[in-house]
């Protein structure tokens, strides 16, 4: 009877344990990345099972989950759709001091981060599920901007190249302050020069101006047959 009452207690045991833990969990965060990451929640996933003598149970661990966004333009500050931004993390571990193995660290590459893509705003939202470990998320890697950029060239003949190719990153997350923070290392800033009309020149400044906006085709095929024309001219045609 003893035995028949320690089975019933590991079989409800295991059937309440094998029920769902916490799903989207809203998080109260101080947030210091003004608003780079958002739409935060901790959800419970299963990760393997532990086993027992005679029995195994599932295993679980929380993960933070949510998007690191942004905005991408071009010089005239115009919005561009379809502009592929990834995440990779740099080290395949999701904390400094917490080793992983080699099987655990492909997968956490893998499924870490998804890719994002600008929509018709330039707005783009790179999905992430982190796993809290010691009640801490600590990632750093490296947020890459239109990576393709030079094969797309090749292959269609035109794309957009980034004025920044890639840029480190640094995802802190505290569970127990609600502390986040998001920085994305050395940030580039380009400038320049102008100057005011009727001023007095005494130096001029440094540095490029803004390339031009690009021409329409009908303007480049206007230019293509004006120099089709005084090629033939320079053999004397028409003349």
């Amino acid at each position: 009877m003893r035995g028949l009452k320690e089975v019933l207690l590991i079989t409800a045991f295991i059937g309440c344990a094998g029920m769902g833990g916490k799903a989207g969990k809203n998080l109260r965060v101080l947030d210091l990345a003004e608003e780079r990451v958002v739409d935060l929640v901790v959800n419970q996933r299963y990760i393997g099972r532990k086993e027992f003598l005679f029995f195994s149970l599932p295993r679980s661990a929380d993960y933070l989950e949510g998007y690191i966004q942004g905005i991408i333009t071009d010089y005239q500050d115009n919005p561009i759709q379809g502009v592929v931004i990834r995440a990779v993390s740099a080290t395949g571990t999701p904390t400094g001091d917490v080793p992983m193995g080699e099987g655990k660290k492909q997968a956490f590459e893998s499924t870490a981060f998804d890719t994002g893509i600008t929509d018709a705003n330039g707005i783009y939202r790179i999905r992430f599920s982190l796993p809290i470990v010691r009640k801490r998320v600590d990632v750093r890697g490296m947020l890459q901007y239109n990576p393709g950029w030079e094969q797309m060239k090749v292959n269609l003949g035109k794309a957009y190249e980034p004025q920044m190719k890639e840029s480190p990153f640094h995802l802190f997350f505290d569970a127990k302050s609600g502390i986040l923070a998001f920085s994305e290392g050395i940030r580039k800033v380009i400038v320049q020069p102008v100057e005011a009309e009727g001023g007095v020149k005494k130096t001029q400044l440094p540095g490029a101006s803004a390339p031009a906006p690009a021409k329409k085709e009908e303007s480049q095929g206007k230019k293509k047959v004006a120099e089709d024309e005084d090629l033939f001219k320079g053999f004397g045609f028409g003349q």
